[in-house]
């Protein structure tokens, strides 16, 4: 009688284990808003890894829909052409938005009051004014809203992060120099449909200065843990008119903040892709090359010391749809100013839109604190 109670018990206990672990492990509903972005291979191509499940993507471009549906063997049934259609008949848990920066304002105004988290594409928005209102939206219906960076992902950008964080490293950081961009994305290949707000001043809110401006204003942001800078001043060109006939191909962004200037150079005019950061401090510097390696000296070190980094090394997320995942189900919280954060994000879009009129007026532009 005793074992025939003793097996009841385990039975019961290992069920409701095996229901427990089945909740733990359902997948989170997830839906994409706009497919024009050149990253939309970064959702519709990742390897299913149990931790969504892709209920609906929605394109208002007909035939973009029907050229991504042949390429990822999209089933018809969760195809879209409005957004709020396919999110009251789908009812995702979570959005990935890959459409214009411009049209990150209607997601969120779509998602948030349907409780929906939302990661977007970096930059988070064309302005301030498009920030706020997002921001506000989150707020009020206490959402999460991300921003993904490549930059973001790359274990020498946490290793360096780390360095900096041990002053013993390298000191105080007086500047940081970041470069990023290419040969420019119709030189690369990027197709029509990206190339179309990519270049456009409204719905991607400039060329190279917000394409790729957003990444240093971005790490300097998180480096500084989320301090105001004095002011911004920024050059813009337009070397190849003839191509990016409405946008800037060039810009350099000086930040300047009470302790450090940081340098931003980004453009669609490198003879190659890169994506580096230098940190200067008062005892060394840390130079993050691409994402798995990097150089550092201090007066510890003496000479320069070449460093390969992989993500065994130091703790960073590979995949940034796993760290939204651990984010939205509440197993990791957000750092303040960490590089998805809102706050973050926020401060950006701040530090753009002081360049674009610092470039327009020629004048060096006061920076105010963020009001969310």
């Amino acid at each position: 009688m005793k074992k025939s109670i003793l097996l009841v018990l385990i039975t019961v206990f290992l069920s409701t284990t095996v229901c427990v672990a089945n909740v733990a492990e359902k997948p989170v509903r997830l839906a994409v808003a706009g497919m024009s972005h050149g990253h939309i291979s970064f959702i519709l191509g990742r390897p299913d890894k149990g931790d969504f499940e892709l209920v609906g993507v929605c394109e208002a471009d007909q035939e973009l829909t029907g050229i991504l549906k042949k390429r990822y063997n999209l089933d018809s049934d969760i195809i879209y052409s409005d957004l709020e259609k396919m999110l009251d008949e789908v009812k995702p848990e979570a959005v990935v938005a890959f459409g214009s920066i411009y049209d990150h304002l209607a997601v969120v105004k779509a998602c948030a009051p349907r409780g929906i988290d939302v990661m977007v594409e970096k930059p988070l928005a064309v302005s301030m004014d498009h920030a706020k209102q997002m921001a506000a939206l989150a707020k009020k219906y206490n959402i999460h809203l991300l921003t993904d960076y490549e930059t973001s992902w790359y274990p020498t950008t946490a290793k360096s992060f780390q360095l900096v964080k041990d002053e013993k490293n390298v000191g105080t950081v007086r500047k940081v120099v970041i470069h990023d961009g290419h040969k420019g994305p119709k030189e690369i290949g990027c197709d029509k449909y990206f190339l179309d707000w990519l270049t456009d001043p409204v719905l991607n809110g400039g060329g190279a200065i917000v394409d790729f401006g957003c990444y240093g204003a971005n790490l300097m942001t998180a480096l500084t843990n989320g301090e105001t800078p004095l002011s911004v001043t920024a050059v813009t060109r337009q070397l190849k008119p003839d191509i990016y006939t409405k946008v800037d191909d060039d810009a350099t962004i000086v930040v300047s903040y009470p302790e450090s200037n940081c340098i931003i150079q980004a453009s669609w005019n490198w003879p190659f892709s890169r994506k580096d950061m230098e940190i200067y401090g008062t005892d060394g510097y840390v130079f993050a090359d691409n994402k798995n390696d990097m150089r550092i000296r201090t007066r510890n070190t003496g000479d320069e010391i070449a460093l390969k980094v992989t993500a065994n090394d130091v703790a960073v997320y590979e995949d940034p749809f796993a760290y939204f995942y651990d984010v939205i189900t509440g197993k990791i919280t957000q750092p303040p100013y960490g590089l998805y954060s809102l706050e973050n994000n926020m401060m950006v879009v701040q530090i753009l839109d002081a360049a674009r009129q610092s470039a327009k007026t020629g004048k060096t532009i006061k920076i105010k604190p963020t009001k969310e």
